[in-house]
């Protein structure tokens, strides 16, 4: 199905891949520790297994992830998390990676449409992403693992996301880069934009439903305002 950008009133935005670069930022990490095994398997390339291994995982922790969801323990495993990370031995906070363009594309949409954050990841995490760039202003809800019952594949963010926004959730485009956040996007009655910017495969994408596909979350601003 098209994009249909005049049914559009509202942008709602998953975090991971989408907005911040996090598959690019574990791949970086993960291939820094799997470089020692380079000199025991020297026809071994670090960079490529690391980027397989952080795709392979992808939907493995979306099942399991919507697994804990049904079984309402979410909650109560993202505030574990949160309590770790934030009590661990010699804390430091967490330095994230943005998608190259988001930062512009975010404040030109700003005056043309409300906005909302429409993330799995847990309520700290997401707030200092956001904090890291600058970003909060530009959104008028932010929706996170715990802010809803369900969170994505389930409809439930993005339908409240479009409640604080003041639309119904059909005006709404749910752009994101895993089939969780098409799933939620089409199952809410949103529209949906695929970006390959992230974790997800264009064909998985498509399967999901995606009204259209985008190499990088910052061609929405083409697509939504092209002569800006």
């Amino acid at each position: 199905m098209a994009l249909d950008t005049t049914r559009i009133r509202a942008l709602c935005f998953d975090v991971d891949g989408t907005l911040s670069d996090t598959d690019d930022r574990w791949v970086h990490h993960l291939s820094q520790a799997l470089a020692p095994f380079k000199r025991v398997f020297p026809r071994c390339n670090p960079q490529a297994l690391a980027r397989w291994l952080v795709m392979a995982s992808e939907t493995p922790a979306n099942m399991l992830y919507t697994f804990f969801d049904r079984l309402n323990i979410d909650d109560e495993l993202a505030h574990l998390f949160n309590f770790l990370a934030q009590h661990k031995k010699n804390h430091k906070p967490a330095h994230f990676w943005v998608i190259p363009g988001v930062e512009t594309m975010l404040a030109k949409l700003r005056t043309q449409y409300p906005m909302a954050v429409v993330s799995a990841r847990d309520q700290t995490s997401t707030y200092a992403f956001l904090e890291q760039y600058n970003l909060i202003s530009h959104f008028d809800a932010i929706a996170t693992s715990q802010t809803c019952r369900y969170t994505k594949p389930f409809p439930d963010p993005v339908i409240w996301a479009a409640q604080q926004l003041g639309v119904h959730p059909s005006q709404c485009l749910m752009i994101g880069d895993t089939t969780v956040d098409i799933l939620a996007g089409k199952a809410a009655g949103a529209q949906t934009v695929g970006v390959l910017c992230g974790f997800g495969q264009e064909d998985e994408l498509l399967r999901s439903g995606a009204d259209t596909i985008l190499a990088s979350t910052a061609q929405v601003l083409d697509i939504l305002l092209p002569h800006s």
